[in-house]
């Protein structure tokens, strides 16, 4: 299983909707076993996008570019120094469990900072993966939206490593008042794209892998 899936690294910006209609492209693909599962790792142009969940008075600057797209969650933004890595994998051939697959999500997140002495967390009713910040309340550093189609994947998970973090001030970040945004840079832990696209495919193949199946608890 894990053998079919693929891994794909732009090196350069990616404009949202290319993005959105090349990954839909491949789910057709995927559902009717013409072609492999994909882990597409990119840097996309910069944008806030909205859930199917995201609410119109948490966009605060309703002059930046936006896109509603059919994910879960609320508002975010991608953009330069952000890894974006989009998960095109068949769960009916792995497990098909919405709550196990994000919960899975969010250990690969987890386990791949743990790889660069930071120690991230989940936090109860707040999405995506947190630290503790220096006044022992917690900062966002990695998000995630997903969307599901016949039991096939997409969208997935985001990882602040250098943007710039005042985009975030534009809205408010998955809804939620409470807590910041941070990034590895800003925790002073300076690494390259490289370094961490090679940590996450380690760690993919220790949660997503044949042995394990993503069964977490």
């Amino acid at each position: 299983m894990l053998s079919n899936v693929e891994w794909k690294i732009s090196n350069t910006l990616i404009n949202y909707d290319f993005a959105i209609s090349e990954m839909q492209k491949r789910i057709i693909k995927i559902k009717s076993n013409t072609d492999n599962e994909l882990i597409w790792l990119l840097e996309h142009s910069s944008i806030f996008t909205a859930g199917t969940s995201a609410k119109d008075e948490d966009l605060i600057n309703n002059q930046v570019e936006t896109r509603r797209t059919g994910r879960g969650g609320e508002w975010t933004w991608h953009g330069p120094g952000q890894r974006v890595v989009y998960v095109m994998l068949n769960l009916k051939n792995r497990l098909p469990d919405v709550k196990a697959y994000v919960n899975a999500l969010e250990e690969w997140i987890i386990l791949t900072l743990e790889d660069f002495d930071i120690h991230g967390v989940r936090l109860e009713n707040k999405p995506g993966v947190w630290v503790i910040n220096k006044d022992d309340s917690y900062d966002k550093i990695a998000a995630l939206g997903v969307r599901i189609s016949s039991w096939v994947s997409w969208h997935g998970i985001s990882i602040n490593v250098n943007p710039n973090l005042e985009e975030f001030k534009n809205i408010v970040p998955c809804g939620i008042q409470e807590g910041g945004v941070t990034s590895l840079y800003n925790l002073e832990n300076i690494s390259s794209f490289e370094h961490l696209d090679n940590k996450l495919s380690k760690n993919f193949t220790k949660v997503f892998g044949d042995e394990s199946l993503f069964k977490l608890n």
